[in-house]
């Protein structure tokens, strides 16, 4: 019986195919909203956290934003002597123009220790890092990133190179890895000079922001609270400093990943339950026409619970198969954004499966009245208003 009823209901959609396809048009949209909102969003959120979780789950940051407080480098790297902390590797960032030749372009100019690079676990694929020398002389030498190369040389062969920033040449001794685009800032966009070399640009002699190892990835939290404890006695004010550490910015982002995707989910939910509601009336214009067939198959013995399953059936038939299309044109609307973005956007079979099985629920829920409706239908009544 229950075939026969699958069978009935497939007939009955096929009977009206441009009608059932505008009745499921609701429901496409709507899971392909769902499935194509969700999955970008994720996958977004997912490059961000990889991009956080490269730079190592025992590097810690601290920013001092109280102008007023001044802390000197020496002081900073006296953190180096406790147990907790493997090394300290303050900065001076500022942007300025950097020319070689004919090319120049705005960059990012990082006055850096010999220490920044075991900190930050950056290295280089030719020629030699900042030494201490070149720190105590104030050199004119800086390490660039592939980007800086390629712009300014066309070429990451730089070694040997100059470059000019400001008024002063810079020899390039050194061109780092590529690192590839990052939330927190790629190092590919970056000229690295001697921490020196940057105080006499910038005229900075105060620490703004330093980077700190701890001696492992279970001393994090401690190392953190002794760096929080040395800023305090240093500024008094624990406002005017902050000390974060990558796992802090990793649970940020999974929490605002999880809100943004209940938000979008439940604005593209709307476009589903439209979608029912589309259903539903358009079952209970199936029922009006439908009255004289109800009738006969009353008349010749059809129980209530019969026409009710072959309204409920249709009604779910149209919600799945909806659901299904929609997610099948979400592949390929998925497909079409990687290639256009050369992004790897992969969908959330999850957040997909969830979608199919809310299209079965809004099936059975919308379905539900216009199946009790024509389930109520007296033979005669039915014949005789036909």
């Amino acid at each position: 019986m229950t075939l026969k009823i699958i069978k009935l209901s497939l007939k009955a959609i096929y009977n009206n195919k441009m009608r059932s396809f505008l009745t499921m048009l609701g429901i496409i949209i709507g899971v392909m909203a769902v499935v194509i909102l969700v999955s970008i969003t994720q996958s977004a959120t997912k490059g961000i956290t990889d991009s956080i979780s490269s730079m190592g789950s025992d590097q810690i940051t601290a920013t001092i934003s109280d102008e007023d407080v001044e802390i000197s480098r020496d002081n900073v790297e006296q953190l180096t002597s406790n147990m907790f902390i493997d090394g300290v590797a303050p900065v001076i960032s500022t942007s300025e123009t950097v020319k070689h030749s004919s090319n120049s372009g705005s960059y990012s100019i990082v006055g850096v220790t010999t220490d920044y690079f075991d900190v930050l676990d950056i290295t280089i694929q030719s020629g030699r890092l900042i030494a201490d020398s070149d720190i105590e002389w104030t050199t004119g030498v800086a390490v660039i990133g592939t980007e800086v190369a390629t712009d300014l040389f066309g070429t990451w062969d730089a070694v040997g190179g100059t470059i000019t920033i400001g008024d002063r040449n810079y020899t390039v001794i050194g061109v780092l890895e590529e690192q590839g685009s990052s939330l927190v800032g790629s190092d590919d966009s970056k000229v690295l000079i001697p921490y020196s070399s940057a105080e006499r640009i910038t005229g900075q002699t105060s620490v703004n922001t330093f980077y700190i190892k701890a001696s492992s990835s279970n001393m994090v939290d401690m190392a953190i609270s002794r760096v929080e404890t040395f800023l305090l006695q240093l500024t008094g004010d624990e406002d005017s400093y902050s000390v974060s550490n990558q796992s802090d910015v990793l649970d940020t982002m999974e929490d605002v990943d999880s809100t943004m995707s209940l938000l979008l989910a439940g604005i593209a939910a709307i476009s589903l339950l439209v979608g029912g509601i589309g259903i539903m009336n358009i079952m209970l214009v199936s029922v009006s026409e439908r009255t004289k067939e109800i009738g006969i198959r009353k008349a010749v013995g059809a129980k209530r619970r019969h026409i009710m399953l072959q309204f409920l059936c249709e009604s779910c038939i149209l919600s799945v198969l909806g659901g299904l299309i929609g997610l099948a044109l979400s592949f390929g609307v998925i497909e079409i954004y990687n290639t256009v973005t050369q992004s790897a956007t992969t969908i959330n079979w999850a957040i997909a499966m969830a979608a199919i099985a809310f299209c079965a629920v809004i099936g059975v829920l919308f379905g539900s009245y216009p199946a009790a409706k024509a389930s109520r239908l007296q033979p005669i009544d039915a014949l005789h208003n036909s």
